[in-house]
């Protein structure tokens, strides 16, 4: 467990977890014997702005493969969870299935209480995302609420029950061949990644 976010400099930690598009098992380095690896560490799929950021990665995701770097994600949940979810909205990239938050806590990713504050902001940036994307808020309902259903998903007894927990913040770490971060961003909230042209300088 890392006592603080992993950045440039510190020497990413392997893992081995379980896949969650497909069979088998995911592990880091045999993902960095191929090339640098831009590792995605997001939170459960009850989580609605991971969800479309995932759907939204594709353009990069395709351009990153082209020039050699793979995108690698974690998300947490059940390997039956993640790969239910992801055998109706496959994504673009190869996902490993965290059980728990081992992993993320191997990267120094912190978890945080919800704040009203925070939830206040949560429901600002949901309203913002749901106008962007053309959906109509009903009278009497939350943004947040309309949101998470955006997109047809239901939560699970399991999605909620990770829910409940402290909020996971969210990581992008890019990993050289050599195993060491060559660039970080930790953050609790998605944010955009910077220009491809920036990354791929980086390795």
């Amino acid at each position: 467990m890392a006592d603080r976010p992993l950045g440039p400099g510190d020497r990413a930690p392997d893992f081995a977890l379980p896949d969650g598009v497909g069979e088998g098992t995911l592990r880091l380095a045999e993902h960095l014997r191929r090339g640098p690896v831009l590792l995605a560490m997001l939170r459960g799929l009850y989580c609605p702005f991971c969800r479309r950021h995932i759907s939204q990665l594709r353009p990069t995701c395709e351009t990153l493969r082209g020039a050699g770097v793979a995108i690698l994600g974690v998300v947490v949940g059940s390997t039956a969870r993640v790969r239910q979810y992801f055998a109706h909205f496959p994504p673009c990239f190869p996902i490993a299935a965290a059980p728990d938050r081992a992993v993320h806590r191997a990267y120094g990713l912190p978890q945080v209480d919800r704040t009203p504050e925070f939830l206040h902001e949560t429901e600002h940036v949901a309203g913002e995302v749901l106008r962007e994307d053309g959906i109509r808020v009903p009278p009497g309902e939350s943004a947040d609420a309309v949101f998470m259903k955006a997109d047809g998903f239901s939560l699970t007894a399991e999605d909620e029950a990770e829910w409940r927990r402290p909020l996971q913040w969210v990581g992008y770490f890019l990993i050289g061949r050599d195993g060491l971060v060559r660039w970080a961003s930790v953050e609790a909230r998605i944010v955009a990644l910077p220009a491809i042209d920036e990354l791929l300088a980086l390795v």
